[in-house]
């Protein structure tokens, strides 16, 4: 039997990878070990660990992160996981390490299985991130890993470009859209109850991070943000921002926001069901988050991009990309409501489309192929020198 070690260190990325634990749980020739790690176990970011208790055996906690979210609290913070994985690794002896996306922490852990010849499974790889330091991160994943799963086709090549072999390189599209075909969305009324909020005639949900190659701005941008929002006439649902350098200084602001603000709300963390039962119900997701260009366009709803963060992705076209200035958000907002943009949303087709259960494809290929580091470098047939 295979043992196949996931890894989550955020809520975001928990419900990502749900699924794809369910079926490794469920599957026969597989044995589920999970490692849990990061924001869950942060009181500050609503103790998650207690929500993955309920659904999964969790073989190990492991605390990583320091209550700093600096420079140097990050890097210590992927010091302390490197030691820590070490220890976890030499106990569990997984013969596959699943990880997905980008984040600081992926760097040690995902070395860490290296150096202890455990093939690395990655999920969302080959994406672009351009406004963070996780694009350096992200690839730099797809270099210590042997099988990849893609989001787009576009991403498998970039992937492949990298380096990789095609034939461990598989488009399967986004892990978030398996959310709205598996679970049971909430009603409007179920989650005006669940949340305690009121549903307005318009509404927006923000989720909005740190650009972390512009942490000296951060106060200043998300001030615009905020001055935005202000002058909606409407509900607002805030979710935290993640424990990037300047989140802490994102979350104040909030908090101080919400209390002069009328039909206002935050909170630490809404989960998968909430979070996506939102989104039926919701005109526009703000802000700066990864679910905006991914999710939200299969909801046919509207998403305001701020800023960098996100540039280089593939994006729908129901995504309006605008900087971090008051003015240009309001006129965002505004031209979310005229008639010809709502007409436009009708049509709107999601690029990272693709398996309807891109878990069920993932749990295929474990069992298919053996566990191996050994990779050769895939050379494109272009002459460089031209």
């Amino acid at each position: 039997m295979k043992k196949i070690c996931v890894i989550t260190a955020t809520r975001a990325e928990y419900g990502l990878l749900y699924w794809l634990m369910k079926e490794i749980e469920n599957d026969n020739e597989l044995e589920l070990q999970l490692i849990v790690t990061g924001m869950h176990l942060s009181p500050e970011f609503g103790m998650t660990v207690k929500e993955i208790d309920k659904e999964f055996k969790v073989n190990k906690k492991i605390e990583i992160l320091l209550s700093s979210d600096s420079k140097i609290g990050i890097s210590k913070s992927m010091g302390l996981a490197q030691i820590s994985f070490a220890e976890a690794f030499d106990e569990l002896k997984p013969d596959f390490v699943v990880v997905l996306g980008d984040r600081f922490e992926l760097i040690p852990i995902v070395s860490t299985a290296v150096v202890f010849n455990i093939p690395v499974v990655h999920l969302h790889g080959g994406e672009a991130t351009e406004g963070l330091i996780d694009e350096y991160f992200r690839h730099a994943v797809t270099k210590m890993s042997y099988l990849h799963f893609t989001s787009t086709e576009e991403y498998r090549k970039r992937v492949i470009q990298m380096g990789e072999e095609p034939n461990r390189v598989f488009n399967v599209g986004a892990f978030g859209l398996e959310n709205i075909y598996r679970l049971n969305l909430l009603s409007k009324n179920e989650l005006e109850k669940e949340l305690k909020i009121k549903f307005k005639e318009k509404n927006i949900l923000v989720t909005y991070h740190p650009e972390t190659l512009n942490v000296e701005n951060i106060r200043k941008d998300f001030n615009e943000v905020l001055k935005a929002l202000n002058e909606f006439d409407g509900m607002i649902v805030f979710t935290k921002a993640n424990a990037d350098t300047g989140g802490r200084v994102i979350n104040e602001m909030i908090e101080n926001f919400v209390k002069t603000k009328q039909s206002a709300y935050l909170f630490d963390s809404l989960g998968q069901l909430k979070y996506l039962s939102l989104l039926q119900y919701v005109d526009i997701v703000l802000g700066n988050s990864s679910s905006g260009i991914i999710e939200v366009p299969s909801f046919k709803k509207a998403t305001i991009n701020i800023g960098n963060r996100q540039d280089g992705r593939v994006r729908a076209k129901s995504v309006i990309d605008v900087e971090a200035n008051k003015d240009d958000i309001l006129n965002a907002i505004r031209l979310v409501y005229t008639d010809e943009f709502q007409k436009k949303l009708k049509d709107i087709k999601n690029p990272y489309q693709k398996e309807k259960y891109p878990s069920k494809k993932v749990v295929e290929k474990l069992k298919q192929i053996q566990p191996n580091i050994i990779k050769n470098f895939y050379n494109l047939k272009v002459d460089l020198w031209k």
